[in-house]
């Protein structure tokens, strides 16, 4: 069943008029998106450190955000997550998922660098792709002045920002210098065809509906052939094999579980170490509602674990 707390959040949602973001323009969708976080998201968690950064780009600068760990000292060479935020590559920043890189970090006892990647539809595929890799590399790069461990360097996303992550770890396969240790892949977009049996059966009343994927995808997508790009759809990647172990996590009434589910089953066919886990009874975007789901806390605190000791933090 849906749980409790996840229905009454959709009838509040439903009882206060709220438009859905595919009725709105981006930059509208963008603001709404900030300013309803504060409804559902914890108090930001106090961490040892934040710090501002910024990585040359193809494009400009791409801003990031540095966060240490309570407890850890400046002197720490800490492991470090690079973390790509959700939105649909259209809305979400640094702010939105501010409170989950603070728990990620604190639970895990990582570094975490958040990296706010261009938007569509002003920067269409492959702008965002482009971005998180030059900053995945920058960081990697740097990591001395950072203060952080270059072998120990996870890449980490939810929704698009999952889709990010995965598609960083197969780049980074390919480049062939620059180790990932870990994916963590939070319902990541894995299939831009969007023909997986849960878009339908999951498509409408959940939150996450089927026209704003498709708002979303028509934001991002230029043209119908990039949905077949594996940059796009890591799923399609005709080679799977030798990539960073990986947490998967999906909700049961989220349009995007088929598609995790197959790219864990895919990694795993692969040859990899991939470890699945489904909320079945939350919706998409659920991770970041702590304030209002206990699962969420739950799936945090899940996260940070398998960071933990992926890393060895």
């Amino acid at each position: 069943m849906l749980h409790p707390q996840a229905r009454g959040l959709l009838d509040f949602i439903a009882s206060r008029n709220v438009p859905p973001t595919h009725t709105l323009p981006a930059v509208e969708a963008r603001a709404f998106y900030r300013e309803r976080r504060a409804v559902t998201q914890p108090e930001p968690s106090a961490v040892a450190e934040v710090r501002e950064l910024s990585a040359p780009g193809p494009a400009g600068a791409i801003p990031l955000r540095m966060y240490r760990p309570m407890g850890s000292q400046p002197a720490d060479v800490l492991p470090v997550l690079v973390y790509y935020h959700g939105g649909g590559w259209v809305i979400g920043d640094l702010d939105t998922h501010d409170v989950l890189c603070r728990e990620l970090s604190n639970g895990s006892g990582c570094a975490v660098i958040a990296v706010d990647y261009r938007l569509a539809p002003e920067h269409r595929f492959p702008a965002a792709v482009d971005d998180s890799w030059a900053a995945t590399r920058w960081i990697r790069q740097e990591a001395a002045s950072l203060g952080i461990d270059a072998s120990r360097l996870a890449v980490g996303g939810d929704s698009a920002g999952g889709n990010l992550a995965a598609v960083m770890s197969i780049m980074a396969r390919d480049a062939g210098d620059l180790p990932i240790a870990f994916q963590l892949l939070i319902y990541p977009g894995t299939d831009m065809r969007r023909g997986h049996a849960s878009h339908t059966t999951n498509g409408k009343g959940y939150l996450l509906e089927a026209d704003t994927i498709t708002y979303f995808h028509d934001h991002y997508i230029t043209d119908v052939a990039q949905d077949l790009d594996w940059r796009a759809s890591p799923l399609l990647h005709k080679d799977l094999s030798k990539l960073p172990p990986a947490l998967v996590i999906t909700a049961g009434f989220d349009p995007l579980r088929d598609e995790g589910l197959d790219y864990a089953d895919a990694l795993a066919t692969a040859g990899n170490r991939a470890t699945y886990v489904c909320f079945e009874r939350q919706i998409h975007g659920f991770i970041t509602m702590g304030k209002v789901l206990d699962e969420a806390n739950a799936a945090v605190a899940l996260c940070a674990a398998e960071l933990r000791r992926a890393l060895k933090a």
